[in-house]
């Protein structure tokens, strides 16, 4: 159904007849589907308004986009990552897609707002994919919850940990303990050698410790799974820039427009997490490539071999298809 605009749709027509009756026009209806009418607007004209600062800041920008070079940073991992002195693109060689994959993403939404206290639903979903095909589709359970008001407290699920007492909750808090509630499942219910994959990096939240990521991780290498971390949107910057952009445009230039490839990115410092974060492009036709987090312990061509193997459906090709079911 098309969806209705200011002045109505034409696939209803008792929502355009008071527009008729306006416009002094004869009542009429139609038998259109999906028919809508859009207004266009003219062309902006900015007159005699003056920006003086836009000049330098748009050659500022251009300069960071184009110059290259500089240090790599990630304001979001400030702090707990060692970058790479150099950066070397590798050509990635496709491999066979996993036996057992799994995939985990969560969902959030802000039902009803009153400012002191909020009305908010998040979830889990979980998929796994044997032989090609889905066997398991979870969407999690909808857990419905209040913040705010000295409600929050009382929204936490049962998360293995006591958070202090002071911790601030909100709705990035409670998907968060849900995703890693729902890899903890995973990681028990995976056969050995499976690959779970988490959207987003792993680094927790910073509200949640680092210990208890870390011990789903052992916990993960003890049953022989590989924890995976896919992110689309990263905050990896070089020289002020976003890194993975310029990676893309350096890679079509040494190893051709359709190329696979990968390289280190950095490491979480000593006594950390124990991950490897590393970039790559894993289908020939992704117009994108991605942060990946993996164990330290992983043999980083091999798991992006592997799951590259997952990342050629049409409609997403880069991206393994199994965490598009789960999103």
């Amino acid at each position: 159904m098309a969806d209705t605009s200011l002045i109505g749709t034409l696939t209803s027509p008792k929502l355009i007849e008071p527009v008729q009756i306006g416009l002094g026009m004869t009542l009429f209806s139609l038998n259109l589907v999906n028919y809508k009418l859009v207004t266009v607007a003219p062309a902006c004209d900015p007159g005699n308004v003056q920006v003086p600062s836009l000049v330098p800041a748009a050659a500022r920008l251009a300069h960071l986009l184009t110059a290259g070079g500089g240090g790599l940073a990630d304001p979001q991992g400030a702090g707990v990552l060692d970058f790479e002195s150099t950066l070397t693109l590798r050509t990635l060689v496709r491999t066979t897609a996993p036996a057992d994959t799994w995939a985990v993403d969560g969902g959030q939404a802000r039902v009803a707002d009153a400012r002191c206290l909020a009305l908010v639903v998040t979830r889990a979903a979980r998929v796994r994919f044997q032989t090609g095909r889905a066997i398991l589709e979870d969407e999690g359970e909808l857990r419905a919850a209040l913040i705010g008001q000295g409600e929050d407290r009382s929204a936490l699920p049962d998360l293995g940990f006591e958070l202090p007492s002071d911790t601030p909750v909100d709705i990035n808090l409670l998907r968060d303990a849900a995703e890693w509630l729902a890899v903890a499942d995973c990681i028990e219910e995976a056969d050995a050698g499976a690959v779970v994959l988490v959207d987003g990096d792993l680094l927790p939240d910073w509200r949640i410790p680092h210990a208890h990521v870390g011990a789903l991780l052992v916990r993960a290498a003890e049953r022989q799974v590989t924890v995976v971390g896919v992110t689309k949107h990263t905050a990896l910057s070089r020289g002020g820039a976003p890194l993975l952009g310029q990676l893309e445009r350096e890679a079509e230039l040494v190893l051709g427009p359709r190329a696979l490839w990968w390289l280190p990115v950095a490491r979480t410092k000593p006594g950390g997490l124990g991950l490897q974060v590393v970039a790559a492009r894993l289908d020939p036709d992704a117009r994108f490539s991605f942060r990946i987090d993996l164990p330290e312990s992983a043999d980083a061509p091999a798991v992006l071999g592997a799951l590259s193997a997952l990342c050629d459906d049409a409609a997403f090709p880069g991206y393994p298809y199994p965490l598009t079911v789960a999103d």
